[in-house]
Formats: C-alpha cells, structure tokens, sequence
C-alpha cells in the first residue's frame, strides 16, 4: 500500500483512549501519529493567543465523529 491509499482510507475520529473532554485532540494525535500532549499543548496556545481556539474546538467536537466498534483505525468495518 503506498502513502495516497493509506491517506485516503485513514479517517478522523475523535479518541476513545486518549479523552480529556470530548476526544477531539486524542482523535487528531492518532490521525497524524504524534503525542497527544503536543496537540493539546499546541490548541492551548491557539486559544490563548488567537481566541478562535475554543470555537473551534467546539465545533471540531461536534463534526467528527465517535469511532464504532465495528471500525479499525483505517475506518474500514472489522468482520
């Protein structure tokens, strides 16, 4: 599989495991495989310098979706 296949089947899903709030930052860590310590501390910067930081994680957590049981990490239905 080369890297347009895997970008295309990899999804966005807000985080089961690495929740604080809603799972939004834990979500965007897994998707770009990084720590999700760097993503809340960047988004923690944003709302303190720009202020459109909070706004957008409001509605970042309520656009992307809750991962189900029946899907893996690249959004395909686990049989």
């Amino acid at each position: 599989m080369n890297i347009k296949e895997t970008l295309r089947s990899k999804r966005l899903y807000k985080s089961r495991d690495n929740k604080m709030i809603t799972g939004v930052c834990g979500g965007v860590a897994e998707y770009l495989d990084l720590d999700p310590t760097i993503i809340r501390l960047v988004w923690t910067i944003l709302c303190a310098v720009a202020g459109s930081g909070i706004l957008c994680y409001i509605v970042a957590s309520l656009i992307i979706p809750d991962r189900t049981d029946d899907e893996n990490d690249f959004g395909k239905e686990v049989r």
